[in-house]
């Protein structure tokens, strides 16, 4: 029943964004679609691989996901997915010793699927973002691995929330908890708590966010970064990513001060360096919800300290989110403030030196 629910969620032409896939999708790995289709009908006719082979992809994963964590999505980008076409689908071709092995190689082809989506999602290629991670869906369900397909699901559900097209968001923030729950420990289960919480706040159901989110606090705190799966592990605390998606659900909910106050809790709870990207937009939107408060100094404050982390950072995220810190500033400008003036100049120069 949660299997078919799961991919009815993904495959509903509604969920899609309006907008044509990038022209880049023409170049997605299709030999590893066609070794999906040829696992199904039992043919392994590539060369043998093993657990060398497994572990130098999970390797090359863990790589290119540090780079992107400290220099964003458009660093990179093209090496990845030309990785995923050669030695990614090589490997999905190959005839391995035991089932178990060809699951584990499927289940590493899907995170190298997943990274390629999340730097589509980073260059705001939307349409091409879900198309991999359709695909790295479909490589956990080949590798039966229903937790890591839970993992996909619930980035859809959060690329269908930050793309402002939440009609199947919460159905898919179901499936996916509904598949990990107690079936893993405590910080993995929290990253699906809050994503159900997130979603419930999108629908408009405040009070039941609000309990998903305690919910979601108790598992983390009750937990360790430790237990997390490699495919979760890689993409940072969970303490931080479940603060980071309850601002976003206090947001949803119009409550500016709590959204703040998590949004905080999360740039606290990331280490200081290697997360530079995704601390910088943490600190970015939390200078919006003290701007929403009124508190013009302390947005200024966290502004600044955003545009020092994004010194050197490619991504259309972050171009967006300076972007946007001037639409303020020039509000504030406006009222003679000095430090929004001095601020949004550092603002223009890193707009100047990160131009497409």
């Amino acid at each position: 029943m949660l299997r078919r629910l799961g991919e009815a969620d993904i495959q509903r032409r509604s969920f899609l964004t309006n907008a044509a896939y990038s022209v880049a999708a023409a170049a997605l790995p299709l030999g590893i679609e066609e070794a999906i289709e040829r696992g199904q009908r039992g043919q392994h006719t590539g060369p043998r691989a093993g657990r060398a082979e497994i572990e130098a992809v999970r390797d090359m994963t863990d790589l290119f996901t540090r780079i992107d964590e400290r220099h964003g999505g458009q660093h990179g980008r093209t090496a990845v997915v030309q990785y995923l076409r050669s030695d990614v689908a090589d490997l999905c071709r190959a005839t391995f010793a035991s089932d178990e092995d060809r699951a584990e190689a499927l289940s590493a082809a899907a995170s190298v699927a997943y990274l390629c989506g999340w730097k589509a999602y980073d260059a705001s290629e939307h349409g091409l973002a879900q198309r991999y991670y359709l695909q790295a869906y479909a490589l956990t369900r080949e590798a039966g691995d229903d937790l890591h397909a839970a993992w996909i699901l619930r980035i859809l559900a959060h690329n269908g929330m930050d793309i402002r097209r939440p009609e199947s968001t919460l159905e898919l923030a179901d499936a996916a908890l509904a598949r990990i729950k107690g079936k893993a420990a405590p910080a993995t289960e929290s990253l699906f708590a809050i994503t159900r919480a997130r979603a419930l706040a999108n629908a408009g159901r405040g009070k039941e966010a609000a309990r998903q989110v305690r919910a979601a606090q108790d598992l983390v705190l009750s937990g360790s970064a430790d237990e997390l799966p490699v495919w979760a592990a890689r993409w940072g605390s969970p303490r931080a990513t479940v603060a980071s998606h309850t601002a976003k659900t206090f947001h949803a909910l119009g409550d500016h001060a709590n959204a703040e106050r998590h949004y905080a809790a999360s740039a606290r709870n990331r280490p200081r360096t290697g997360h530079e990207r995704i601390t910088a937009l943490t600190l970015a939107a939390q200078g919006r919800e003290q701007a929403a408060q009124g508190h013009v100094e302390a947005a200024c404050g966290s502004w600044g300290k955003s545009l020092d982390l994004l010194n050197g950072v490619r991504s259309a995220r972050a171009v967006d989110e300076v972007a946007g810190i001037r639409r303020q500033l020039a509000v504030f400008g406006r009222r003679g403030m000095r430090a929004a003036h001095d601020l949004d100049e550092r603002a223009r120069i890193w707009q100047a030196a990160h131009a497409a």
